[in-house]
């Protein structure tokens, strides 16, 4: 079978849908929600192509998702990071294996601490570091979500900042 077929890389391209899908969200509850269907299928994808960092940080970034739906904890955020940190110390080996978990730990403070406009351009800081990681990783679903999803979290954030202007104007 061609390895762009291959089961890792199917995983790949159902975390792009699925990520994709989180993007397009307006409602902070459905993205959070859409982010960690994303978050389940982007870790079995790293676990077949092998990268147990990447695998690590994003189950941590499913449980962070979910978790930021119900709390705003500064704590708990904080939690999260240092796990991360801890992550870094069991399961990296390479410069880049740093990337997933910066990306997820600015992800965390941003999804926990921020709404709106001001947390998805943190989360687009850490699209960018995710696609450093997938392009270094050989991951072809993971770096075309990467891509796709950095355009249209920046346009999802030109439609809310937009929509907001718009409030703002109305009577």
């Amino acid at each position: 079978m061609l390895e762009f077929l291959s089961l890792a890389q199917l995983f790949g391209y159902l975390a792009f849908v699925l990520g994709v899908g989180s993007f397009l969200q307006m409602n902070d509850k459905h993205f959070k929600l859409w982010m960690t269907s994303e978050c389940v299928a982007y870790a079995v994808h790293f676990f077949l192509l092998g990268n147990p960092t990447a695998v690590a940080s994003t189950l941590v970034s499913a449980s962070r998702s979910l978790l930021s739906m119900h709390t705003r904890s500064l704590w708990l955020a904080w939690a999260i990071v240092l796990l991360n940190i801890g992550l870094g110390f069991v399961f990296v080996k390479h410069p880049a294996d740093v990337l997933p978990l910066i990306a997820s730990s600015i992800a965390t403070l941003g999804l926990f601490r921020l709404n709106g406009i001001r947390m998805r351009l943190v989360l687009l800081m850490g699209t960018l570091l995710w696609f450093a990681n997938n392009i270094i990783a050989g991951s072809i679903g993971g770096s075309a979500l990467e891509a796709v999803v950095a355009a249209i979290n920046f346009s999802t954030i030109l439609r809310m900042y937009r929509d907001s202007r718009r409030q703002s104007v109305l009577p």
